[in-house]
């Protein structure tokens, strides 16, 4: 099954939130670790470290285009670099990481219905 056809924009748009995607994923899978760490009473000081590495390049991806979720990474990197107790930490970056998935995933639906090129679409059928 062939999908929309998007003009320019629109690729450029849906290859960078799929990148985002991929590097949420990696961010993810680093959350992940430090709960399992901090539920074992394990120092989680280096997946704090790993996550706010995988999640600054982030920013600098999404700012330009999507500087709203661009923003929500940047929240989820304070809650990274904060002190305290591991259990609140590792819980706000796990809210942090769903919200961003969300508004990726809506950003994603958003491009292709306002990139979808309807004029092609009409004259192939």
């Amino acid at each position: 099954m062939v999908g929309p056809k998007l003009d320019g924009a629109g690729i450029e748009k849906v290859k960078t939130l799929e990148k985002a995607q991929a590097q949420l994923q990696r961010v993810h899978g680093f959350v992940e670790h430090m709960a399992v760490a901090a539920k074992a009473m394990q120092p989680v000081g280096n997946y704090s470290t790993q996550v706010r590495r995988t999640a600054f390049p982030m920013v600098q991806l999404l700012k330009t285009q999507f500087g709203m979720i661009a923003d929500q990474v940047n929240a989820l990197l304070q809650v990274a670099s904060r002190t305290g107790s591991d259990q609140i930490r590792v819980r706000s970056l796990r809210e942090s990481v769903a919200q961003i998935r969300v508004q990726l995933e809506l950003s994603v639906a958003k491009t292709v219905e306002l990139h979808t090129d309807k004029g092609k679409d009409a004259e192939t059928h």
